[in-house]
Parts: structure tokens; C-alpha cells; sequence
């Protein structure tokens, strides 16, 4: 079997790199960190640790499926998951608040009820039926295949089936997310839980399509779940299930450019840029049968020479408009019994916070849209008499954030934690700046999952690359954003270069 060198250790490449190395090809990973899993970070001190990207696992069957499909020990075998329930708390603009129960349309459908009046919870899960809609629609060719050759007919079809709308001189279906909370959800709070969901993942509500309906609906359908330790629990799962599988890491090594040779990928130049002192790099070249890049488009492009990876006639790469500001908050006294896992504090403004993030205005609003996240996890702080509480607020890629922004987010976060600022005890900010250092992703911008319609601005370039031998795995590659996506991916690469062009996906 062929050699394989991957580049980059974050999950779509880990989940690449163990399908790889079971069907028999020997899978070398380059790494320029330090350590294996890309966003799933962890941070630790004084005895508190906090995840530093995502909090919560969705749609555990992609994982579940790889950890079955590498070896003999399921993904319960080797990280403890844990359902949260309630999935997620909201405290809406008005006061009013609503916990919503985990993967139960009937509990979610009488919890609405009961905090925002009758009729909204039967409102909400009639959207849920026409947003399993689009989902059964999408989720083949949005996740489980490789991109379509002829995509653009996911680009210009709209598969949620808004209810029609009598109008003047007609009917009018919703187009937009902000449009079907606006014509079917009818209440505004109803809305606002709807197009958090799409804020969660740097998505304009006023602009993402109808069938971003999918997002509460993979919620919903398939729960929130949380791995005991932290999520960097489960990157360490997958990188020692690589290891099992004879996968090589080299941590510390950059790739400075994928070697082509008559046209191929024919293998890697590691090595830094020239130093501006020395004028000179050391630099060597490792033979590879295929590439898999688990990068950010720019620096995939750098790797190139400048060319871009993908053709004219593919979905044009997502260049982020959204980033996330992450407060890491260590706190003096236990966590209360009964708070919720994860709790959403809704804007009290939300057309100025869309303004600042999507619309070119300056800064954070003055009280923005936060998740707090209060895991019920000894190993996340030194004792009982104390709590770790991670802030997370979508911002704009490429954010200077200032002292006041910080303000702003633990100002908003009184309305969830009321004593926050006397408990206290420090804080870590992690700002884009940081992602883009982790990452490479311009600004620290983070990819969104791929979504239909929208004329395929939320579609993400295939696998494949305009050079036979490379593959792109990933975020910022077909199928997109999020950690089921980024899974996924890797099967896609892993299908492709073991079956070949012919490989159509999970069955």
C-alpha cells in the first residue's frame, strides 16, 4: 500500500489518518504545533481547566462510526460521554427563561409552552417537522458523499419547506432563517432561539438560508453531549487510536510546501521560512503516494505556491466573517446544584449586534449574545469550593479586543451568573488572534457547516484538489464546519483515496 503524509493533526485529519492507516497504507502526520488536535484545545491553571474550542459534542454516531470502523473499542470505551440535559438554558431580551430537555420534542414542545405562552411550543415543533425535512433532504449530499459534480443544484434548490404566506399579490415563502422565525415562529423569542443557533456558528440569520433549519434540528434530533474530562479528551481518544493503528505523528515539523511532479502530489518539503537574520532554512523532502492538507485556505494555498487548490468551476472557498471571543473564567465557590450545562444569554439589541458583526460597525454591542458553559466536571477545577466557566460570544474575524469588550461580555453574563464578578478569582482571554496563531485561518475565522441554497455561498470545495494526489480535509473542506463535519471528513478523504473517484460515500 502507499505512503500517506497528512499535514496538520486537528479531527478531520486525525479521522483521515486512522481510516487510512487501517486499510493498510502507512500515514505519516506532520504537525508545526506542539500537540495533536487542532481546535479541541485545553488550558489549564491553578488547578481549573477549560476547553478552548468546542464544548459540546453533536451527532456522536460520525464519531462512533470511526472508533467501530479503526479498531475493536467503541467511543464509550474510551472517553466517558455524557448527555447533557437540560440540553441548553435561555434567558431571552425580556426576562423570560426556558429550559429545553435533551433530544424530547415533547418535553422541549411543554417547556415553550409553559415559559412563553400556549401555542409557541407547538409552533416550534411543527418547524421541527419541516425542518427534518430539509435535513432527510441534505444530509446525504451535505455530509455523508462527497461533493456532487454538479453541486449547484444543491446551490440553487432550497430544500426547507417554508409554509406559504398570503400576501397582496400573492404568496411569499421564507428564503431566510430571520424569515421563518419572523413568518412561522411568530414570536420573537421563539426567534431568537432559532437564529442563535445559526449566530453560534458566525451565520447572519438575515442572509443564511431556510435550510440553516438543520442546525436546531441535528440538536434536537440527536442531543448535546459532553465528554467527562473536557473535549480534549476526545482528541486524545482519536490521536491514541491512531497510534494504534501505527499512524506517526512528527509534532513540531512544518510543512513548508507540497512537492508536485508532473503534475502530482508527489510528497512534502518541511521546513520554516527563510529567517530574516540568517536569510537561509533548512529544509528536506519526504516522499508521499497522496497529501491529505488539514489546513486553512490560505495557508493551503501558501503550500501551493500560490495556486489556488481548487478550480474555477468549484463552491469558492469560505473566507470567515465570524471569529469567537472566549473568556475563561476561574471562579471562588461550587457550582450550584441544578444550573444548566450550557446557558444562552440573549442580546437584548439583536439588529445591533447583526450590524457589528456582519454590517462593518466597530466592536462588540453593548450587551451581546454569550453561551456560558458551567460543566458539572470535577477534573475542571482544584476542589468543590470552586467552578470553571468558559464565555463564548460569536465576534467578527480578525477583532482587536479591548478591555471594554471584556466588560461587555461579563456585563451581559450577570443575567446567568448574577455574583460573576464578585466570585471572580482571574481570567484568560482568548481572542481570533489566538485561533489564527492555532489555526492559520485568516482573522481566526471559523467555518460553518455546508448548507444548501444561498446560490452556494455556504458550500465548501470538494475534497478532491485541482492536483491528483492532494486531498483537503477538514473545516474549511466539503462538508464543512463543526465537529461531526470535520469527522466526516476525513471519511470522505479516507473513501476517495481507497476506493478512488468512484467512492460515493457511507451506505
Amino acid at each position: 500500500m502507499g505512503r500517506i503524509a497528512v499535514i496538520g493533526a486537528g479531527t478531520g485529519a486525525m479521522a483521515a489518518a486512522a481510516r487510512l492507516a487501517v486499510a493498510g497504507h502507512r500515514v505519516v502526520v506532520y504537525e508545526r504545533a506542539s500537540t495533536y488536535g487542532g481546535a479541541l484545545g485545553r488550558f489549564e491553571r491553578d488547578g481549573f481547566a477549560f476547553d478552548t474550542g468546542p464544548g459540546l459534542l453533536r451527532v456522536p454516531a460520525v464519531l462512533r462510526d470511526l472508533f467501530v470502523k479503526t479498531g475493536r473499542e467503541p467511543l464509550e470505551a474510551c472517553v466517558d460521554l455524557v448527555q447533557v440535559d437540560p440540553s441548553a438554558h435561555h434567558v431571552f431580551a425580556d426576562g423570560t427563561e426556558v429550559s429545553l430537555p435533551n433530544a424530547s420534542r415533547a418535553g422541549v414542545v411543554a417547556a415553550l409552552d409553559h415559559a412563553l405562552g400556549a401555542d409557541a411550543g407547538e409552533r416550534w415543533g411543527d418547524f421541527l417537522v419541516r425542518a427534518r425535512e430539509a435535513w432527510d433532504r441534505t444530509r446525504r449530499p451535505l455530509l455523508e458523499e462527497p461533493l456532487w459534480p454538479n453541486w449547484r443544484v444543491l446551490a440553487d434548490r432550497e430544500p426547507y419547506p417554508a409554509v406559504p404566506r398570503r400576501r397582496l399579490l400573492g404568496t411569499r415563502r421564507a428564503g431566510t432563517l430571520a424569515e421563518v422565525g419572523a413568518w412561522e415562529l411568530l414570536d420573537p423569542r421563539l426567534a431568537a432561539l432559532l437564529e442563535s443557533h445559526a449566530l453560534a456558528y458566525g451565520l447572519d440569520p438575515r442572509v443564511a438560508p431556510a435550510s440553516a433549519a438543520v442546525l436546531p434540528y441535528m440538536e434536537h434530533a440527536f442531543g448535546t453531549w459532553y465528554v467527562r474530562g473536557g473535549m480534549r479528551e476526545l482528541a486524545r481518544a482519536m490521536y491514541e487510536r491512531c497510534l494504534a493503528r501505527k499512524v506517526e505523528f512528527r509534532f513540531g515539523t512544518a510543512v513548508r510546501r507540497i512537492v508536485e511532479k508532473d503534475g502530482r502530489a508527489v510528497g512534502v518539503e518541511l521546513g520554516e521560512d527563510p529567517s530574516p537574520a540568517s536569510g537561509a532554512a533548512t529544509t528536506a523532502v519526504e516522499d508521499a503516494d497522496f497529501v491529505v492538507a488539514g489546513v486553512a485556505p490560505g495557508m493551503l494555498e501558501r503550500l501551493l505556491a500560490g495556486t489556488p487548490p481548487h478550480g474555477g468551476d468549484e463552491p469558492a472557498p469560505q473566507r470567515g466573517a465570524a471569529s469567537r471571543l472566549t473568556l475563561l473564567l476561574a471562579l471562588r465557590g461550587g457550582r450550584p446544584a441544578g444550573v444548566a450545562h450550557r446557558t444562552v444569554v440573549h442580546t437584548a439589541d439583536r439588529a445591533e449586534e447583526l450590524e457589528r458583526l456582519f454590517g462593518g460597525r466597530s466592536g462588540l454591542p453593548a450587551a451581546p449574545t454569550v453561551t456560558v458553559t458551567r460543566p458539572d466536571d470535577p477534573g475542571s477545577v482544584p476542589g468543590p469550593e470552586h467552578e470553571a466557566v468558559t464565555l463564548t460570544v460569536t465576534v467578527p474575524a480578525g477583532l482587536r479586543v479591548s478591555g471594554t469588550d471584556v466588560e461587555r461580555v461579563l456585563d451581559a453574563t450577570r443575567r446567568a451568573v448574577p455574583d460573576v464578578r464578585e466570585r471572580l478569582l482571574w481570567h484568560e482571554v482568548r481572542t481570533p488572534a489566538d485561533i489564527a496563531e492555532a489555526t492559520g485561518a485568516e482573522g481566526g475565522a471559523v467555518p460553518a457547516p455546508a448548507l444548501a441554497a444561498a446560490s452556494g455561498r455556504l458550500l465548501h470545495p470538494s475534497n478532491g484538489t485541482r492536483v491528483p494526489g492532494l486531498f483537503s480535509v477538514g473545516g474549511w473542506t466539503h462538508p464543512g464546519g463543526g465537529l461531526p463535519h470535520a469527522g466526516m471528513s476525513g471519511a470522505l478523504v479516507a473513501g476517495l483515496i481507497v476506493e478512488g473517484p468512484e467512492f460515493r460515500g457511507s451506505q
